[in-house]
């Protein structure tokens, strides 16, 4: 699974941007805008790992929702079956007797859950396991990708004992190091060996797994995400390419690589059942397939026209409204009248970076992200990735202005930065910004952050530095826009709904109520996981991410 990487000192920085949080008391308005979902909603928060167990019953991992599911292949129905933050399952695997394992990716830890229905943690402190796989005699083998590049053993024997303690990370048996990322892998039921793609090597290997020693198998795959044996024919491996969408076959002994299907580019994982079927998820798409090895079509099992909205950006041409979407996995457009959804990137296809803030500038669309600590730059005419600005201290958000200067906050150093037209010079305008999460450019060189840890909305200066606090008393301020009126539409999300505030006055009046909005964080996460995001049209018109139900929200005025 590829969530890229995640910078340590910004993990270490989450911790700060937690305070107290002031309740408000003022009443709605008796007119709220009206409601409507312009996107429904999808299952998942982006869908990584899959695995069958023993009945036949598909498993579904999401880590951003933190959430293990359950998936009916034959009807699409989703119900959940471990919670936040427990069931962050980026990797999915079942041992012979029933039991159930998986990885908690942003969390560091492995959880195997006993057929009685018993939960155990059984380890703690990794960096970023990704991907596991049992063994014979229901060994369980993890790695560690993106913040670390290991195989390890993790021994389950005395899980069940009263005085079992979790392993630490250093008390593993480490079988292997800096093999180059590797991602969903097998356990081979005849030989032994593990076999796995190596996520920034583009190959399929195999591993020794009490020596560590590894062997090329296939190669020249853009980014082999997994591999699984073929229950029906165990001397082919199946690969799924995140990077082209492609899913392959490789035979183990001749070596001999097949194109099985193609899809899009984004794909996470398979799984076989008892009768050989394929199935494959894409965490970009939100969704799993059931795909025929021998023709290369597909069947959809479910899907979402969203995996993760989060940060919003409108623009307004001819009376038509356009919402740009930081999708965590892509970055899409959706039609303001009717909901019609578009690519414009999707992460590993033409980026590896995923977007969580977005802000549309004179020439540029910027996407910002603290999970890959970049700011990218697209053209906002072509839709092309021009720029990839990196050694950020966990961005969040970013704006452009007229010259072409790019200013970002940063959550992990709490500073303003401002960056030259050509990325080369940096300087910082402000410092100490409580937990910032979003942006918006207002007048002249004013810009608005969000800062979620005071409760606040500050207005600064960028040519002075001057700051100054326009609104506060806030329960997590979010998503921020500018709208047409000059008001500032701010996402509350501890309180549900979209405020408008004067940024003159700070008086606030509450635009809508009971939504759907707050995707819960992790513990040691950012304050704000993904953010809620906000645009506001030039007819007024306002777009909210409903982020908990991976939909969009249009909410209009109410006639005078």
């Amino acid at each position: 699974m590829g969530l890229g990487r995640i910078v340590a000192t910004a993990v270490l920085a989450f911790g700060m941007a937690g305070g107290a949080w002031a309740q408000q008391a003022e009443k709605p308005t008796p007119k709220e805008y009206s409601q409507q979902f312009l996107v429904q909603g999808s299952w998942f928060h982006g869908v990584h790992g899959l695995a069958f167990n023993k009945d036949d019953q598909l498993f579904a991992g999401s880590v951003i929702g933190q959430t293990l599911y359950r998936v009916q292949v034959d009807s699409g129905e989703v119900d959940r079956v471990i919670d936040p933050p427990t069931g962050m399952a980026d990797d999915i695997a079942f041992a012979d007797d029933g039991t159930m394992a998986w990885t908690a990716f942003l969390i560091g830890k492995v959880y195997v859950r006993k057929p009685n229905g018993k939960t155990i943690e059984v380890a703690h402190g990794m960096s970023g396991p990704n991907s596991l796989a049992f063994g014979k005699d229901n060994r369980l083998f993890v790695s560690e990708v993106f913040l670390g590049d290991a195989l390890y053993e993790i021994d389950i024997r005395n899980v069940d004992k009263p005085d079992f303690k979790p392993f630490a990370r250093g008390e593993l048996r480490r079988i292997a190091e800096k093999l180059g990322g590797l991602n969903g892998f097998e356990v081979h039921k005849d030989d032994g060996f593990l076999y796995g793609p190596l996520w920034f090597k583009g190959d399929i290997v195999k591993v020794n797994l009490e020596t560590g020693a590894t062997d090329v198998i296939a190669s020249g795959f853009k980014t082999p995400a997994a591999a699984n044996i073929d229950p029906q024919n165990r001397d082919n491996v199946y690969v799924v390419d995140t990077g082209t969408g492609g899913i392959w076959s490789v035979s183990l002994t001749s070596k001999v690589k097949k194109l099985v299907a193609s899809m899009k580019p984004g794909l996470d994982n398979l799984a076989f059942d008892s009768r050989g079927r394929l199935f494959v998820s894409s965490m970009t798409d939100n969704g799993i397939y059931l795909v025929d090895k021998q023709t290369g079509a597909w069947r959809t099992i479910v899907e979402g026209k969203l995996a993760v909205p989060t940060d919003l950006a409108v623009s307004s041409d001819g009376g038509k409204d356009t919402v740009h979407v930081a999708d965590v996995f892509s970055y899409r457009t959706v039609d303001g009248a009717n909901g019609a959804v578009t690519d414009v990137l999707r992460v590993h296809g033409e980026t590896h970076a995923y977007p969580i803030g977005i802000s549309l500038g004179p020439k540029n669309v910027l996407l910002t992200s603290w999970f890959s600590n970049t700011v990218e730059k697209v053209d906002r005419k072509t839709g092309k990735l021009t720029a990839t600005l990196g050694d950020f201290l966990a961005p969040v958000d970013a704006v452009e202005f007229a010259d072409g200067s790019i200013y970002v906050a940063e959550l992990a150093s709490g500073n303003l930065v401002k960056v030259s037209p050509d990325g080369k010079e940096r300087s910082i305008v402000v410092k100490e910004l409580r937990g910032p999460v979003a942006m918006a450019h207002g007048p002249g060189s004013l810009v608005y952050i969000t800062e979620l840890s005071a409760g606040a909305v500050s207005q600064i200066d960028v040519a002075t530095g001057a700051r100054k606090v326009v609104a506060d008393g806030l329960t997590g301020p979010e998503g921020i826009d500018v709208g047409p009126d000059g008001r500032l539409y701010v996402a509350e999300v501890g309180q549900k709904r979209v405020v408008a505030i004067d940024p003159a006055t700070g008086a606030k009046t509450v635009i809508a109520s009971n939504l759907d909005i707050g995707l819960a964080p992790f513990p040691g996460g950012p304050p704000a996981l993904v953010p809620t995001g906000v645009a506001v049209g030039r007819t007024g018109i306002v777009y909210v991410s409903a982020d908990i139900r991976n939909s969009l929200y249009k909410l209009t005025p109410p006639s005078p």
